[in-house]
């Protein structure tokens, strides 16, 4: 686990820039609204509490990470707000909105197909960059702003007892559970991913690293595995939901009509997956993000 007084400190160092994002009630659980974040997305949680944690004449250099998406939105959020130059390594099938976003916010995108940018990542050629390297999801500092998450679900809903939340790389559930298990250890921290790219419940049945191919929505759930990740999702998480990607398509619109919220594909997963739950203990899901592609959101909501 994260330390509770390192998720605390990250917390606040990112508190000045970041949402207390809301809890809105639907159909006896909560949901927790991180797509309402700056740049749309929990990553600045992560990403402010890591640049914020480097040395001045270090972050003048700039910020480089990689990512599908919403990473690297909150990177360039974070360098833009910071006044520093930033790239971002990203799939050349990025979705449009966050390729958009991260020009936008004055950062420069290095599109890479997927398999070589994995192998850009794996073989740590950031090392070879000017800029400081964050991690999207592995890097401490990263998850412990992450924790900031729990520790509000813990400050607004003490009474909750199940929290559900969409796996990547397992940066935000293991920043999330870190604090909620420091101050509450018997909540049930519930991990969410597609069967479109339900890695993370085969890593675990494999006991070791499985080949999946990301066919789903929720692009932002199509993170590598990384062996850093392992023990501590084994060590946090209590249980796993895969989400049939026809429940995840019909979420979106749901969770717009019902809760009055956009989601993307990773930001609805845990929703969809409340249906599989009984009803009963106080539950909260995290709708970590909303970057979602107009023309997606339009089909779905035809």
């Amino acid at each position: 686990m994260i330390p509770i007084e390192r998720i605390r400190t990250a917390a606040e160092r990112a508190r000045p820039h970041v949402l207390r994002s809301p809890l809105v009630p639907v159909e006896g659980a909560m949901l927790k609204l991180e797509c309402l974040q700056p740049a749309g997305s929990f990553k600045v949680r992560g990403f402010f509490a890591a640049a914020l944690a480097t040395p001045p004449d270090d972050l003048a250099k700039g910020l480089i990470t990689v990512s599908a998406g919403n990473a690297a939105l909150a990177c360039a959020y974070v360098a833009h707000t910071l006044g520093v130059p930033c790239r971002v390594v990203m799939y050349d099938t990025a979705p449009a909105p966050k390729l958009e976003g991260v020009k936008r916010w004055g950062a420069t995108p290095v599109l890479m197909p997927r398999d070589e940018m994995l192998r850009w990542l794996a073989d740590e050629r950031w090392r070879g960059e000017q800029e400081i390297f964050i991690h999207p999801f592995a890097e401490p500092e990263v998850i412990a702003g992450h924790g900031g998450v729990g520790l509000e679900l813990w400050e607004d809903v003490p009474e909750v007892e199940r929290v559900l939340v969409a796996v990547g790389g397992g940066g935000l559930i293991s920043g999330t559970a870190s604090a909620l298990k420091a101050v509450k250890p018997n909540v049930e921290v519930i991990g969410v991913q597609s069967d479109g790219y339900p890695m993370w419940p085969r890593v675990f049945e494999a006991g070791g690293p499985v080949a999946v191919k990301p066919e789903t929505i929720a692009d932002g759930t199509t993170a590598p595995y990384d062996a850093r990740m392992f023990e501590l999702l084994k060590e946090l998480v209590d249980r796993w939901l895969v989400v049939p990607e026809p429940r995840l398509k019909s979420a979106i619109p749901e969770l717009a009509a019902k809760a009055k919220v956009v989601a993307e594909g990773a930001g609805a997963l845990a929703y969809a997956a409340l249906e599989q739950l009984p009803p009963g203990p106080t539950t909260v899901a995290v709708v970590s993000g909303g970057n979602i592609e107009p023309a997606l959101l339009a089909s779905l909501l035809a």
